[in-house]
């Protein structure tokens, strides 16, 4: 059963939203080869913090995981936006919302920026949108950021957002780079 015929209600979901300097839209499957080149740039400080970015894509791979991603934005399974240049030219990053509960409703926001692009406050910029398109016109009842406890420069985010922190899971998953560690996730939401 598609996901509207379960919560014919869904709020409508804009393919793009505008900052102050970037661009954030719905993936297509044309944007792979900036993707692929982002990544590939950025993997050094992907691998420590995303388990995707040890095995990654291909260009092929990276076509059909965007084209999936697409589909998943159509059909609000999950909300992945590109981060764009203002003028759209630049690929910064990748965010978005996942784990969506449409029955809450709640999701989580993820987010990825670009090696060359870290340190310029993008992914607060980013983050600070999303936290609104999410209270103001998705109308989710909860929004989370959760990150691995040591990724100090993730956790900045949602306290300078005014996050709540509502706490440390212990042991909770595995390093991404090194499974045989275990690390703990701090858990950020904002509720309405």
């Amino acid at each position: 059963m598609a996901l509207s015929a379960s919560f014919p209600d869904l709020p409508p979901v804009p393919s793009e939203l505008r900052t102050p300097r970037l661009l954030l839209r719905a993936p297509r499957p044309e944007d792979a080869p900036a993707v692929h080149a982002a990544i590939q740039a950025s993997l050094p400080e992907l691998r420590e913090w995303m388990v995707w970015a040890q095995n990654p894509l291909d260009l092929a791979g990276t076509v059909d995981n965007l084209t999936q991603a697409a589909e998943a934005y159509a059909s609000r399974e999950t909300l992945r936006l590109l981060v764009w240049s203002a003028d759209g030219t630049e690929l910064i990053g990748s965010s978005g919302f996942h784990a969506l509960d449409w029955r809450v409703p709640k999701g989580e926001i993820g987010y990825w920026i670009s090696t060359p692009y870290t340190g310029r406050g993008y992914a607060l910029e980013v983050t600070r949108a999303l936290t609104d398109l999410a209270l103001d016109t998705l109308h989710l009842r909860r929004v989370e950021i959760r990150c691995d406890s040591r990724n100090e420069r993730s956790a900045r985010i949602p306290r300078a957002l005014g996050y709540h922190f509502d706490g440390c899971l212990r042991h909770d998953s595995v390093a991404a780079n090194d499974p045989s560690q275990l690390r703990d996730t701090l858990v950020f939401s904002v509720v309405r």
